[in-house]
């Protein structure tokens, strides 16, 4: 197995059951250096509207990434970070990496309103007859739906970068050809591992102040934070916390549609377990 996927594989299963890590390893083993089967011509379009005439270059690495049709797509998507995502990997190499998506769906409506709310241009496959999906037959989880491959096609990383920092990092040093090293661990105690909203009106924004513990012996150093959805932002102004202090994020929701919700941030460092996620809850009021 190559090792930043070995590593990878690390980093997603050591917080895992034993049962959910061996799926997992499994999971991986199978779809490292398998190739990923393009349809023989795609058709792309920009905006979900305009079919656009587009030959996928010749690269030393692309991204894949297909989205199925299961759950929210705005979720899943967080299409302003895969523009951030973009544009950093084009800073990092000197030849254009493709970024290739594929959406496994009939109906294009909500994809029209994300694309063109979030202002991406990029030019992707919608795939009515889930002609990719059928070459492939890719994982249900959609964290393991997107992939890193080399100039063949073969998988080189697996795993979505968007929803794991640790997997951008393993993105990101593949293709600039380094290895990272790794910071000694420490303990991180959060004040709670669940936080409550309360009742939230319609398109509210609520703040909820949390409080990290260094309860280790070593410098804490945040790499970042990812949220469940778009509704959900995190802000702090440090970097890291010294072995016995504190320091305090602030989480803010804006109320989406009436009803219950559950939202989660996860935020990355140098922990045994690389990241540690935090639940909100809440209800919005009809």
């Amino acid at each position: 197995m190559k090792f930043t996927t070995f590593i990878f594989l690390l980093l997603v299963t050591t917080s895992c059951q034993n049962s959910g890590r061996k799926q997992i390893e499994q999971l991986v083993e199978e779809w490292t250096n398998r190739e990923i089967l393009l349809p023989e011509k795609p058709v792309f379009t920009r905006l979900a509207t305009d079919t656009v005439s587009y030959t996928i270059p010749p690269a030393r690495h692309k991204i894949i990434v297909f989205v199925d049709s299961v759950g929210c797509i705005s979720c899943k998507l967080q299409l302003p970070k895969w523009k951030n995502l973009i544009n950093e990997v084009d800073s990092l190499s000197d030849t254009a990496i493709p970024f290739l998506f594929f959406f496994q769906t009939k109906d294009v409506s909500e994809l029209k309103y994300v694309f063109k709310r979030d202002d991406f241009s990029l030019p992707v496959c919608i795939d009515t007859e889930d002609k990719f999906y059928k070459l492939n037959r890719f994982p249900d989880n959609m964290m393991f739906q997107t992939f890193l491959v080399d100039a063949d096609n073969r998988v080189k990383v697996i795993g979505n970068p968007i929803h794991n920092l640790s997997v951008k990092e393993l993105y990101l040093n593949e293709i600039a050809g380094v290895r990272s090293n790794a910071w000694p661990v420490t303990v991180i105690q959060p004040d709670s591992t669940e936080y409550h909203y309360g009742e939230v009106n319609e398109n509210e924004t609520v703040d909820k102040r949390i409080t990290l513990y260094n309860a280790g012996k070593e410098v804490f150093r945040i790499k970042g934070v990812t949220t469940s959805c778009n509704c959900m932002t995190v802000n702090y102004g440090w970097n890291e916390i010294k072995p016995g202090e504190s320091a305090v994020m602030t989480v803010s929701y804006k109320a989406e549609e009436s009803g219950d919700f559950w939202r989660t941030i996860t935020v990355y460092g140098n922990v045994a377990e690389k990241s540690l996620t935090l639940d909100f809850y809440g209800s919005v009021k009809g």
